[in-house]
């Protein structure tokens, strides 16, 4: 049976977490939003925190503290709630060093995984998204052909987190069209790669500070050498499921800051000679936000649980994904209307974390732990 108690050590991380997210991201997250800027001190005093080096083993240069799928959302959801999208490019080396952790060959991990323990950012990322409406992650339409020694790729990947610096992509690939999950590839694809062409940055309606760009291989030829895990290959399934318990947990973060937010303000807000949290309308969105943020938290603790014990977690981690999106919307919508005009203006948070937390239907893959 499932047992989320906390114990000692995940509880000082997760204070640890919020102390930095209240003093590194929170202060800054509406700047960063109104210019759509990325501070590059803000990458290394995320990377500082070790989530790449803590989990690596010393072999390779790291710290070997262990990994778990429960305290990375613990700690991401902290980050989340200080501000996802500068969570999202801080975090975006792990796109890259979790599938070589967990899968690559033991040349991949000795070339790769030194790189990623270093004292300063090392910009590497990965693409998984494809854009069209019809997009399916267990349908991707990126083909990569073997051809001897060599793998040459072919398709467009969309919402690639920081590709214009990323000295590195990890692309997933499928091996023929309509091929299913069980033919995805992960391939390391080099800056500067002939085929390789980083698009403009995307303007979207929210995560404004992260830059996403567009991607396109046109008969991007890497050597076989680069094809994660060798001829064995990946478990995407296990990939995207470590993705999906992730992002739900960055969900729960946004969606609690904007209930946070939306309480202190009804406390506060006196409306007819009372504070407006008296209301009955308003203590109903209240307490459905504090239900909502607390059941979508079992939901990602409970996938993050059966990954750590390496159990099937893709009925958990569809849900946890699914409903932390859909309920996101709900508490950051709530969080606009308990302001009521003031939640319109951009003089209050709660407009960002609306525009933030609709990106969680759509999102795939843009963060791993």
């Amino acid at each position: 049976m499932a047992d989320f108690t906390l114990d000692e050590d995940q509880r000082q991380i997760q204070d640890m977490t919020r102390k930095f997210a209240a003093k590194e991201l929170r202060p800054i997250a509406r700047n960063c939003d109104e210019e759509a800027q990325f501070p590059a001190e803000l990458l290394n005093k995320v990377w500082e925190l070790g989530f790449c080096a803590n989990a690596i083993p010393e072999k390779y240069g790291g710290y070997e503290l262990g990994r778990s799928a429960v305290t990375t959302a613990i700690m991401v959801e902290e980050l989340a709630w200080g501000d996802v999208s500068l969570t999202l490019g801080a975090l975006s080396p792990l796109l890259m060093m979790i599938p070589i952790l967990e899968f690559g060959t033991e040349e991949q991990k000795e070339e790769w995984l030194p790189k990623l323990c270093g004292e300063q950012f090392f910009p590497v990322t990965a693409a998984l998204m494809e854009p069209r409406i019809t997009f399916d992650p267990m349908d991707l339409r990126t083909i990569a052909q073997t051809k001897g020694d060599e793998i040459v790729l072919n398709g467009v990947k969309c919402m690639a987190p920081m590709a214009d610096q990323a000295e590195h992509i990890l692309v997933y690939a499928s091996a023929a069209e309509g091929a299913g999950p069980g033919s995805v590839k992960a391939i390391i694809v080099d800056k500067g790669t002939p085929g390789l062409k980083i698009g403009e940055r995307e303007k979207n309606l929210g995560l404004n500070p992260l830059p996403l760009f567009r991607v396109t291989f046109e008969d991007c030829v890497v050597p076989k050498s680069r094809l994660v895990g060798g001829d064995r290959g990946i478990d995407y399934m296990r990939l995207t499921n470590l993705s999906r318990s992730v992002l739900g947990a960055m969900a729960v973060g946004v969606a609690r800051a904007s209930y946070e937010y939306a309480l202190d303000y009804a406390k506060e807000r006196y409306a007819f000679g009372e504070p407006i949290a008296s209301r009955q309308s308003i203590a109903f969105m209240l307490a459905e936000s504090a239900m909502e943020v607390d059941g979508m938290r079992m939901l990602a603790w409970r996938a993050a649980w059966r990954l750590d014990r390496n159990e099937d977690a893709t009925r958990d981690a569809a849900l946890a994904r699914m409903y932390c999106a859909e309920q996101t919307m709900k508490v950051v919508d709530y969080g606009v209307q308990i302001l009521g005009g003031h939640g319109y203006i951009r003089e209050h948070p709660v407009e960002m974390w609306f525009r933030n937390g609709r990106g969680f239907s759509t999102m795939e893959g843009l963060a791993i732990g």
